[in-house]
């Protein structure tokens, strides 16, 4: 149903209100920007939140330190998953020892499923954290999203949005279910920026899963993308017919429907969130310039059930232009806390 014009442009002016993203805000890292683009943010302010959320950090008590190999933890094999006719292309990692828990990894905005190169790794942040997972006797389903990455048959990127995502985690979901090579059980989810709202959103509305971790999880999507694409060209792409082309701070064009910017108004992770009663991961940076300490906060708060808040000095690349060392240490926070729910 069309969003009424005159409520559209009350939520683009709270869009703009303090304490939200506004026109000329200073640079912020991209949710899951390709090493093209650069070291996003660079030079920008960091938008740190007013409140104090240090204290509700929870440790894992067993946390168990991750193997770096030579990278041969198990085989990796390419998937199609077809949706609405499209294909959606993945990549399925197993451990070496049969069957185990599965991971599914949703990448962020403008990415695909290897995610951001990580500096002097060879590697992207979703294939590290796959070879680890499969090192911690995990395996991972991560895909491109229709119109992201190899997934682009028959599926221009104008046409995404944040509901064809969630169609598209969702298949995957259903694949995994009769995959034999991963156990007959509820997956995991993980999801970056964008990707984080996806599974937000996918857990909210009762995908069986057994727990989620948000890493760097957009939950206020008009303070993201309003400083982002700022909030005029945010209120030109909801008013307009046809594809807008916003630019992002590090100067890359992309070119948007209307339904996706429909959706950064009428998107509400934190509601999703709150349907969801299983256990949660949240991973957060305290430098993060593209979505701040407070929007973890909020999908805290309003979710009740076991969670862990993983809170560190880092970016919203969680420091990948320096190395992979936060990288690492986040990936064994996050497989210390599936640890915690019996697997594997």
């Amino acid at each position: 149903m069309p969003i009424p014009l005159s409520a559209l442009l009350s939520l683009l002016l709270l869009a703009a209100a303090p304490g939200h993203a506004q026109e000329g805000a200073a640079p912020a890292e991209a949710p899951g920007a390709t090493e093209e683009d650069g070291p996003a943010g660079e030079g920008g302010a960091v938008v740190a939140s007013e409140e104090d959320i240090s204290d509700l950090m929870v440790v894992a008590p067993w946390p168990r330190p991750l193997p770096l190999s030579d990278g041969r933890a198990g085989l990796s094999d390419r998937v199609s998953i077809e949706v609405e006719g499209t294909e959606v292309f993945g990549t399925l990692a197993l451990p070496p020892d049969g069957p185990a828990p599965v991971v599914l990894l949703l990448h962020g905005f403008t990415a695909d499923r290897d995610e951001l190169p990580i500096a002097e790794s060879g590697e992207g942040v979703f294939r590290r954290t796959a070879r680890l997972l499969a090192e911690a006797g995990y395996a991972s389903l991560r895909i491109d999203f229709r119109g992201s990455g190899e997934s682009t048959g028959g599926f221009d990127f104008a046409e995404t949005t944040f509901e064809s995502q969630v169609a598209d985690a969702r298949a995957a979901l259903d694949w995994l279910a009769g995959e034999a090579r991963v156990l007959d059980a509820p997956p995991f989810l993980i999801g970056w920026s964008q990707g984080g709202l996806v599974a937000a959103t996918l857990a909210g509305r009762g995908a069986p899963v057994e727990a989620t971790a948000l890493w760097a999880a957009v939950a206020d999507p008009q303070a993201t993308y309003g400083r982002l694409f700022g909030t005029q060209a945010l209120e030109r792409g909801v008013l307009s017919a046809e594809p807008s082309t916003v630019t992002l701070p590090w100067g890359a064009e992309v070119t948007l429907g209307r339904p996706f910017f429909e959706g950064v108004i009428a998107a509400d992770p934190v509601a999703e969130i709150a349907a969801y009663d299983g256990p949660l991961f949240v991973a957060q940076g305290t430098e993060d310039a593209t979505v701040d300490p407070a929007q973890a906060e909020a999908l805290l708060a309003a979710h009740e059930g076991r969670e862990e808040l993983w809170l560190r000095e880092m970016d919203h690349s969680f420091n990948a232009f320096e190395g992979p060392e936060m990288i690492d240490e986040m990936v064994a926070a996050t497989v210390a806390f599936f640890d915690m729910l019996g697997a594997p």
